[in-house]
């Protein structure tokens, strides 16, 4: 069973994406903020992240190209996700290194598509 980290800072956001996926047979790990979110990718080692882009503490930004740099960390598949769906965001998310990127509200097919790519 593949597991996914959701690190987002917004309850109602975790719960609908945990419960859909929690369905589709994937077990859900969660962080709220881009620092706790960085310690979870390096202790857990998740299947795949979902990151928030607009986060406290530290950005879903700083925490996806510190994940990349690091050895560890950095062959764990990120998936940025932001609100904000120009392209410059895109290529931002790509550029600090996230594996792929989508926008909320989360369309649940094309991000599962993009899950179940990054696991097989």
């Amino acid at each position: 069973m593949a597991t996914i980290l959701i690190v987002e800072d917004n309850e109602l956001n975790r719960d609908m994406l945990s419960r859909r996926l929690i369905k589709k047979g994937y077990q859900i790990e969660f962080a709220e903020d881009g620092k706790e979110g960085l310690e979870k990718i390096g202790n857990l080692k998740p299947d795949v992240v979902l990151m928030d882009i607009g986060l406290p503490v530290m950005d879903g930004w700083e925490a996806t190209k510190k994940a990349k740099d690091d050895p560890k960390t950095r062959d764990v598949p990120i998936i940025a996700l932001t609100a904000h769906a120009l392209e410059q965001d895109r290529e931002k998310a790509l550029g600090v290194g996230a594996d792929d990127f989508d926008t909320k509200p989360v369309d649940f097919k094309r991000l599962l598509e993009k899950i179940e790519r990054l696991v097989n």
